[in-house]
C-alpha cells in the first residue's frame, strides 16, 4: 500500500510541474485583445493569396487600358540602306556571259507611316468590353477570396477561442478535483472510503490534466495557422477575448429574403454572371471577323537614287502619299463557321453552369440558414444541460460524503458537469461559425 501510494504521489507531483505554469498561448491582461475585425483587416493586407490576386487586378487594369490605346493611330518608322550590284543584263540567254550595266551602288529609303482604324467590325470597341468584364471579373474573384479568407481566418480565431475558454474551464474544474481528492484522502486515513476510491479520484485527476495538454496543443495549432494567414511570426501570441462570444443574432428575416440578398450579392453568381457576359462578347467577336474593315493612312519616304519612275535621276526624292484603305475578308464566309458553332456551344454551356451556380447558392444559404437556427437552439439547450448538471452534481456530490451513493455516481456527475459546460462553449462557437458561413453564402462577409 505504501508502495501504490508513493507512485501515485510522484505521479502527481510529476502533473503539477508540468501543469502549474502558465498556458503558453497568451494569457498577459497587459497584451491588447485581438479582435476578428484586426484578424481579417491584416489577412487582407498580408495573406499571400489576396496578394496575388491584387497584383491581377492590376495586370487586367493594364490590359484595358491597352485595348483602349488599339482607338490610337499606328506610326511607324524606318529606313533601309543597301549596296546595289551592276546590272547584268542576259541578252544571249542565261547560259552566255551577261553584258554589266553600271548602276548607282548607293540605296537608302527613310520615312514614316500611319494608320488610324476607322471601322473594323466593332472588334476595338468590343475588345476594350471584354477586358473590362474581365477586369470586373478579377475584382469579384478577389472578393470571393477575400471572403474566403475572412470566413477561414474566422475559424482559426474561433478555435483559440474555444480552446482558451475549455482551458478555463477545465483549469476550473482540476482545481475543484484537487480539493476534493484532498477530502477524499482524508476520507481514506479515517478508513471512510477504500483506498480505491482514491486511486480512482487521482486516475481521473490525472486524465483531466493530460486532457488540458491537448487542449494547449490545440491552441498552439490554431495560433500559428492564425498568424500564418495574418503574415505574422509563428511564436506571435493572439489573445482573443475571453470573457465573451458576441454572437450576431440573426434578424427576423425569412429564408426567401436572405437567397434573394445571396442572388444580388453572392461573389460566385456575380462570378458566373461575368463568365457567361464575356462568352457572350466572344461570340459576337467571332461573328464580326466577316465584316469589312476601313481606315485612314498616310505615308511619305525619302529615296535615293529616283528609281521609282521613269525617266531616273541620281538624286533623292520625297513622295508621300493619302487615303483609305478598305478590305473584305472574304475567306472568313467559310472559315468562320466552325468558329461561330464553337463559340455558341461555349455560351451554352456556360449558361448552363450559370443556372447550376444558382442552384449552389440556393443550397448553400439553405444550408447556413437551417444550421444556424439550429444552433442558437443547441445553445439554449446547453444552458439548460448546465443547469440540470449542476443540480445533479450537487445532489450526487453530497449523497457521496455522506456515504449514500458510490464513486462511480460522483465521477459521472463531475464528467456530466464538465462536459455540459464543454458543450456550451462548443455550442456558441458553432453558432458564431454558422452565422459566418451565413454571411459568406449571402456576399456580405
Amino acid at each position: 500500500m505504501f508502495r501504490i501510494t508513493n507512485k501515485w504521489l510522484a505521479g502527481g507531483m510529476l502533473f503539477t510541474i508540468l501543469f502549474s505554469t502558465e498556458t503558453s498561448i497568451g494569457q498577459d491582461p497587459e497584451k491588447n485583445t485581438l479582435t476578428l475585425t484586426d484578424v481579417w483587416r491584416k489577412a487582407e493586407t498580408y495573406n499571400k493569396q489576396l496578394q496575388m490576386q491584387y497584383l491581377r487586378i492590376q495586370r487586367m487594369d493594364e490590359k484595358t487600358k491597352t485595348a483602349k490605346d488599339e482607338r490610337l493611330p499606328e506610326i511607324k518608322a524606318d529606313g533601309l540602306y543597301a549596296r546595289v550590284s551592276n546590272l547584268a543584263m542576259y541578252e544571249d540567254g542565261l547560259f552566255h556571259a551577261p553584258t554589266q550595266y553600271p548602276v548607282v551602288h548607293d540605296y537608302y529609303k527613310v520615312g514614316a507611316d500611319a494608320y488610324l482604324n476607322v471601322y473594323n467590325g466593332g472588334k476595338t470597341s468590343r475588345e476594350i468590353v471584354i477586358r473590362q468584364t474581365e477586369s470586373e471579373l478579377a475584382r469579384e474573384q478577389k472578393n470571393l477570396s477575400v471572403t474566403e479568407i475572412r470566413y477561414k481566418a474566422a475559424s482559426f480565431y474561433l478555435d483559440i477561442y474555444r480552446g482558451r475558454m475549455y482551458e478555463k474551464v477545465l483549469l476550473q474544474d482540476i482545481a475543484e478535483r484537487e480539493k476534493e481528492l484532498e477530502e477524499i484522502r482524508q476520507l481514506n486515513k479515517n478508513g471512510v472510503v477504500l483506498k480505491s476510491d482514491l486511486l480512482r479520484a487521482a486516475l481521473k485527476l490525472s486524465k483531466q490534466k493530460m486532457t488540458l495538454l491537448e487542449i494547449r496543443n490545440g491552441i498552439l495549432i490554431a495560433n500559428q495557422r492564425l498568424n500564418i494567414m495574418i503574415g505574422q511570426p509563428d511564436s506571435t501570441d493572439n489573445p482573443v477575448a475571453m470573457d465573451t462570444l458576441v454572437l450576431q443574432h440573426i434578424p427576423s428575416r425569412t429564408y426567401e429574403d436572405y437567397l434573394a440578398d445571396a442572388y444580388e450579392h453572392s461573389f460566385a453568381f456575380k462570378i458566373s454572371e461575368k463568365e457567361t457576359q464575356l462568352s457572350e462578347l466572344k461570340l459576337r467577336d467571332i461573328k464580326s471577323n466577316v465584316l469589312p474593315k476601313v481606315g485612314l493612312y498616310a505615308e511619305y519616304a525619302y529615296t535615293y537614287p529616283q528609281i521609282l519612275f521613269y525617266p531616273y535621276a541620281i538624286s533623292a526624292y520625297g513622295l508621300g502619299q493619302v487615303g483609305v484603305k478598305a478590305g473584305l475578308p472574304i475567306s472568313a464566309f467559310y472559315q468562320n463557321k466552325h468558329k461561330k458553332q464553337a463559340a455558341t456551344i461555349d455560351l451554352e454551356r456556360q449558361e448552363i453552369e450559370h443556372a447550376d451556380t444558382k442552384d449552389q447558392v440556393r443550397q448553400d444559404v439553405k444550408a447556413a440558414y437551417v444550421r444556424y437556427t439550429e444552433a442558437l437552439t443547441r445553445i439554449q439547450v446547453a444552458n439548460d444541460n448546465i443547469v440540470q448538471a449542476k443540480e445533479n452534481f450537487r445532489i450526487v456530490n453530497n449523497t457521496y460524503f455522506n456515504q449514500l451513493s458510490l464513486l462511480t455516481d460522483l465521477l459521472d456527475a463531475e464528467t456530466q458537469l464538465l462536459q455540459s459546460r464543454f458543450d456550451l462553449t462548443s455550442a456558441q462557437v458553432t453558432a458564431q461559425l454558422q452565422y459566418y458561413q451565413l454571411l459568406k453564402a449571402t456576399g456580405n462577409l
